[in-house]
């Protein structure tokens, strides 16, 4: 089973006056789905290396969570934990998936903007393109710009991007969670599998 290195949001617990790194468990059961074994990355660039070299992996996943701190976010570890691990994945030739803040991320990352969202917290919604289907919508971010070197893949109908892929390098990122739909859809399994295979 191949690792694919996965990057973890951050919770603030006042009460104990701890930053915490976690990661929602059905990310594990999505991606054993898609026949890969997720390894956590802690928000300390210093971990991702020896990381890397211990699990050889197939991928690297920039998960949801927690908007950019450029775009009023409160956790700017993990955007430069993230930032590293984007630096480290196209380097070393290893593909690179966003998902959500992954993709707004990666976005920010290549020198495109991002804009307030409107009604895309908690639906459901149509994507057309490259994809065509139902997908489950949370983020309130979008793309206002998206990076000269990223082709768009889909949008829904009221012309929010949901998918991109990179011209230059194996990275791609969609706007929807695979790992919160029940059942896991098969269009999301293949997309992964395909994708870090």
């Amino acid at each position: 089973m191949s690792a694919i290195l996965i990057s973890q949001r951050v919770e603030i617990i006042k009460s104990y006056g701890e930053r915490r790194d976690c990661l929602d468990q059905s990310w594990c059961d999505f991606l054993h789905a898609c026949g890969f074994l997720p390894i956590p990355i802690m928000n300390k660039e210093t971990n991702i290396e020896v990381l890397a070299d211990l699990t050889r992996p197939a991928g690297i996943l920039l998960t949801g969570g927690n908007d950019l701190a450029t775009y009023g976010g409160d956790a700017p570890e993990r955007d430069r934990t993230e930032r590293h691990l984007i630096d480290f994945g196209i380097a070393q030739n290893i593909p690179i998936m966003g998902v959500c803040r992954g993709f707004q991320l990666l976005t920010d990352y290549f020198g495109g903007k991002l804009e307030r969202a409107q009604d895309h917290v908690a639906r459901r919604h149509l994507i057309r393109g490259s994809f065509v289907r139902e997908v489950n919508s949370y983020h309130n971010l979008a793309a206002k710009i998206i990076p000269e070197n990223f082709e768009v893949l889909a949008k829904t109908d009221d012309n929010v991007v949901e998918a991109i892929k990179c011209k230059d390098h194996k990275i791609m990122a969609v706007m929807w969670h695979p790992e919160r739909e029940t059942p896991y859809k098969q269009e999301d399994i293949d997309l992964f599998t395909q994708f870090f295979g």
